[in-house]
């Protein structure tokens, strides 16, 4: 069956990836087909365990996440993925959500809150909004490393320091100024 592409898509997605993680094959499968259609690349994981496991985060991409499944959950995820620091845009799908694990979701992050059956609509801007997230958040760590190799010796003496809470009265003692 042809899934159609809504007009609101853009093609020209090969720098990014879906990464679609649920324990529903036939969801896994329907969302599959929707967005290689819509000429996103796509990553499938039948669990949220299989996902970190293979999981590379200097791949650009966002994570469809079933809120509700066997071993860790969706809310469990996205807690490990904020313990190892890796900021991924998370969309929520839920056949059964609330309102404390849809705020919970977003309060840790979460780029939207989706529940079953989804409108294909809402998923794609939901999808869009997760890509502009990622490659806004890359492109600020890229200018902050280039602004951090731009610094001397000294000031990165006196930066990490700083960002140890030191104050600038101790700091200038340490490094004799």
């Amino acid at each position: 069956m042809h899934m159609p592409q809504p007009p609101s898509i853009r093609r020209g997605h090969e720098d990014f990836v879906v990464f679609l993680i649920d324990d529903d094959r036939s969801v896994l499968s329907a969302l599959s087909r929707l967005f290689q259609a819509a000429g996103y690349q796509i990553k499938a994981y039948s669990s949220a365990e299989k996902f970190l496991d293979e999981h590379d985060p200097s791949i650009p991409g966002c994570i469809i996440l079933d809120l509700w499944m066997p071993g860790l959950n969706g809310l469990e995820t996205q807690q490990s993925l904020a313990h190892q620091a890796i900021e991924r845009p998370i969309i929520f799908l839920t056949g059964q959500g609330n309102v404390d694990a849809s705020v919970a979701a977003m309060k840790a992050g979460a780029v939207d809150f989706l529940f079953k059956p989804i409108n294909q609509a809402e998923l794609f801007d939901a999808v869009e909004r997760a890509k502009e997230r990622e490659f806004s958040a890359r492109a600020e760590r890229q200018a902050i490393r280039a602004l951090f190799y731009k610094l001397t010796r000294r000031e990165t003496q006196t930066m990490f320091q700083m960002v140890a809470g030191r104050l600038n009265k101790p700091i200038a003692e340490d490094l004799g100024t």
